[in-house]
Parts: C-alpha cells; sequence; structure tokens
C-alpha cells in the first residue's frame, strides 16, 4: 500500500508513493487497534456479570440476561472509535479529497477544488483539558475553516508532511525556513 513515514501509540501515518511524482499524493492517518483492549474489557465485565447472577435461583434466565447485557456493553466498549481511518487525496490538478472511514463500512468524502484553496494553516487548539494541532483549510467564500481532519487528532510530526503536500500543490512559496533547514 505504500511507506509507514510515522507512528505511534494511537495513529499511524502513511503515504502512498505508487503514483508518478506531482499526479496524486494521497495520505492516510489510520488509528491502531489494540487486541488488549477486549482482553481488559472482557475481564472487567466478568465480575459485573457474576454479580448480577443470583446463586440462589436455579433459573438460568437472570443469568442469560446479564450475559447479554454485558456482551452489548463489550460491543459498545469495542466500538467506541468508529473510525478508522482519514485519508487526504491531493490532486493538484483538480483538488483535494477528504475521506472519513468508519468501522461499519461508511465512507464520507468531502471534495474540495484545487480554485477554491487559498493556504493550508496548522493550528494549536487549546481547551482547559488539552491542547492538540489540527490542519485546516482556507477556502474561498468561506467564513470558518475546514478541518482537514474531522474525527482524529494526529500529533504535528503527522500533520507536517501533509502541510508541506498542500502548500507545495497550490503553489504556495510562502513556507517558512525553520532554524533547522537553515543552518
Amino acid at each position: 500500500m505504500g511507506k509507514i513515514s510515522v507512528a505511534n501509540s494511537r495513529y499511524i501515518y502513511i503515504n502512498e508513493d505508487k503514483w508518478p511524482s506531482g499526479s496524486v499524493d494521497i495520505h492516510h492517518v489510520a488509528v491502531r487497534r489494540s487486541s488488549l483492549k477486549a482482553f481488559f474489557v472482557a475481564i472487567l465485565l466478568l465480575p459485573i456479570t457474576c454479580y448480577f447472577f443470583p446463586f440462589k435461583e436455579n433459573s438460568a434466565a437472570p443469568f442469560l440476561w446479564s450475559f447479554m447485557l454485558c456482551g452489548l456493553l463489550l460491543i459498545l466498549l469495542l466500538l467506541w472509535k468508529p473510525v478508522e481511518k482519514e485519508s487526504v487525496i491531493i490532486m493538484p490538478a483538480f483538488g483535494v479529497q477528504l475521506e472519513t472511514h468508519y468501522s461499519s463500512g461508511r465512507i464520507v468524502r468531502r471534495f474540495i477544488p484545487a480554485g477554491e484553496i487559498l493556504k493550508p494553516v496548522l493550528l494549536e487548539c487549546v481547551t482547559p483539558v488539552t491542547c492538540y494541532w489540527s490542519l485546516c483549510l482556507l477556502v474561498r467564500e468561506k467564513e470558518e475553516l475546514m478541518l482537514v481532519f474531522q474525527e482524529l487528532r494526529p500529533p504535528l510530526k503527522m500533520l507536517l508532511p501533509l502541510w508541506k503536500s498542500l502548500s507545495a500543490s497550490i503553489d504556495n512559496k510562502e513556507i517558512p525556513v525553520t532554524n533547522r533547514e537553515a543552518g
């Protein structure tokens, strides 16, 4: 599929390079799934199931109901993050296509024509609890910024190569030179 450029404990960044240079540039940010999560959730739900099981009664109905309830909770906890990956497909001649792939199989696609994109912007979002980076697009005749990643919050080291590709694709030559690159 492509090469893994950056990976951390939550996300994997993949840049596909199967297309000729300059024609199509595809970037994926995928969520890493852990098989240990299901194991820990099962260990957590086993005491809950035993608590609901009445040891005095000989009927299996309460046990089945509590088992089904815990199974439903297990499914909900495993599907807590329904997004599998978000992709950015850069076609310099046409525009940018943003895709969100859900675990249910649903894919939401948004297309922004190249003539409407003014500039890609990296923003630092600060909340009372956390601080994270997001990549946005300044779009012509829109009052608000358009988020590239609607559901995921990849770290800055995954957003930088995508920002550079978007800047190069819209012929934006205003990429600042940092001290590390200059010196």
